[in-house]
């Protein structure tokens, strides 16, 4: 809706495309959805697809997601793209791409966790004083 207002006031496409951060073609094409239907062209005429996974499928999802990695024979309780990706092969018989998966995931209020790898003897004085030595504006 913002480009409505943009073209409205007189801006150019490169200059919309600029203040949007979108290909100037994308522009030109709601410039002339918008001349030919107006503020109404430019609404979002919702997802282009259906989703792979319903909401009852990904209800599914989650519960086989918590029930962990080793519920479904990996060795350990790490889940990754690849892993959940084979399980929804094995549940649901469905395939979809690893960056399909994290955006499903994204969508559902899911975020990419990274767990803190810490060395077993780990001696802090030690580690403290690299920092130190390295970044000495650091505390």
């Amino acid at each position: 809706m913002r480009a409505a207002e943009l073209f409205a006031a007189g801006q150019d496409n490169a200059a919309v495309a600029r203040e949007l951060r979108v290909s100037v073609r994308s522009a030109q094409r709601w410039r002339r959805s918008w001349q030919e239907r107006g503020a109404d062209g430019l609404r979002s005429r919702g997802a282009v697809s259906r989703p792979k996974l319903s909401h009852a499928l990904f209800a599914v999802l989650e519960e086989e997601l918590a029930r962990g990695p080793g519920a479904h024979g990996w060795p350990d309780q790490t889940w990754t793209l690849a892993r959940i990706k084979t399980l929804i092969g094995r549940r649901f018989h469905k395939t979809m791409t690893r960056s399909g998966i994290a955006q499903m995931l994204r969508r559902h209020g899911w975020s990419h966790q990274v767990p803190a790898c810490r060395a077993l003897r780990r001696n802090e004085d030690v580690v403290a004083g690299w920092v130190k030595d390295v970044w000495p504006h650091v505390e």
